[in-house]
């Protein structure tokens, strides 16, 4: 499944140079994470209270092509490439006009309270591999 989501670059988001910030491009993956949930009709805040379960980041490998610049529209497509019984496979590309920026490969877990890898719901995991 495919999700897109869009994003300004504010002044917050760069350094002095109008360059955004290498860190604030994990912020705009996330963002764009939580926009896809949403569009399933989840947040992560149902998921916790109804499944009794964390989403989190277990790896990320993030290649950077061109920087993103301040008042840049960045469209981000999140792709789900895998889905498992306690884990998701991402890729995210982040692109300004065009062209392809940044690249990242996402490995979420799904955790319990106790911080113990727990199953994915079946009712999550259908909307995600639709």
């Amino acid at each position: 499944m495919e999700f897109k989501s869009s994003f300004k670059v504010y002044y917050e988001d760069t350094d002095s140079g109008g360059v955004v910030y290498y860190a604030n491009y994990l912020k705009f993956l996330e963002r764009a994470r939580t926009d896809a949930i949403t569009s399933l009709g989840f947040s992560n805040n149902k998921i916790k209270e109804k499944f009794g379960i964390y989403i989190i980041v277990k790896s990320c490998n993030l290649n950077f092509f061109k920087p993103a610049k301040l008042e840049d529209n960045l469209k981000i497509v999140s792709k789900v490439l895998e889905v498992k019984n306690v884990s998701i496979k991402m890729r995210q590309n982040i692109y300004v006009n065009e062209s392809v920026i940044t690249e990242a490969q996402i490995l979420l877990a799904s955790i319990n309270k106790e911080g113990k890898p727990s199953k994915l719901p079946d009712e999550f995991k259908k909307q995600l591999i639709k």
